[in-house]
């Protein structure tokens, strides 16, 4: 497993999977080891992937300073492990929490930065993030469901910072487009996965300076793609299509059917968003594929 040194001295893992164009790949969480992307539903035939582990998630070592999970200081692990690849510009795929490392490294680096993946991704350090009515909004989407009933009060539950261990399992459903045996093996792999610690440090006071952020990336003159599940609640569409309208060259797209793992509900369709966007497209989706 290839490994690099942070600037501190910390010892950091990263995967790869396929072949071509490297994509390098932030896993969310925050701080959960970068497993369970997985191969992003088939991207990887497409790109050749490069999915990090975090400092304190995977096989990547435990910083000596914990200070150094919260969000901006890991921005400098991300550029040394650029510099490690030998790539003068990268392709940049975030997940959930790491949308924000994403924003902060291009904020921070744009000259480096030549196309921006966004996948169901917050934005904390832009100045946005989720309501608990549009966590509602979304919740009551997934009505219809047989699991809904027992889901929806541990769901509120979830985001009112109450939630025992119990509720959050019965809130997973509402993370998937399709409860499946697939959805089911995904969801039980988080807490094994995840640096809880790491996680509590990682948007901690003095992590993000919005205004600065916003208007470095007003003038990141590269294609970015802003992904969004049509039943997720982190970010709804809406959202993202806010976060899209920051970037001078972004472009929106909404997954049919897909909550917060788009690649796991619909993997073609994932794919063939994702491949297009990076300038290796495949055919598109049909109704009866």
């Amino acid at each position: 497993m290839p490994h690099f040194t942070a600037p501190d001295g910390t010892r950091l893992a990263f995967h790869v999977r396929g072949e071509g164009t490297p994509l390098l790949c932030l896993p969310g969480g925050p701080m959960r080891a970068s497993a369970y992307l997985g191969d992003l539903g088939g991207l990887s035939d497409h790109r050749q992937l490069h999915l990090l582990d975090l400092r304190g998630t995977g096989a990547s070592a435990i910083p000596a300073d914990p200070t150094t999970y919260r969000c901006d200081r890991q921005v400098d692990d991300v550029e040394a492990w650029r510099e490690h690849l030998g790539l003068d510009r990268v392709d940049v795929l975030s997940h959930s929490a790491s949308g924000d490392l994403a924003l902060l490294y291009a904020a921070r680096y744009p000259h480096r930065i030549r196309t921006l993946t966004f996948v169901t991704a917050r934005a904390r350090a832009l100045g946005i993030d989720f309501t608990g009515q549009q966590r509602r909004e979304a919740a009551e989407l997934r009505a219809a469901e047989p699991w809904y009933g027992q889901g929806r009060a541990a769901y509120d539950a979830v985001w009112s910072g109450t939630v025992t261990d119990e509720e959050f399992e019965a809130a997973l459903p509402f993370f998937y487009g399709r409860w499946d045996g697939a959805a089911r093996a995904h969801a039980a792999s988080d807490v094994e996965q995840s640096n809880e610690s790491a996680a509590d440090a990682y948007a901690t006071d003095g992590a993000f300076a919005p205004a600065p952020t916003r208007a470095v990336l007003a003038a990141l003159d590269v294609p970015v793609l802003v992904l969004a599940g049509e039943l997720d609640g982190g970010p709804r569409p809406q959202v993202a299509a806010e976060v899209a309208k920051l970037f001078p060259r972004a472009e929106l797209a909404v997954q049919p059917g897909a909550a917060h793992y788009p690649w796991l509900d619909d993997p073609r369709h994932f794919v063939s968003t994702v491949a297009a966007f990076l300038g290796q497209g495949i055919p598109e989706r049909t109704d009866d594929a």
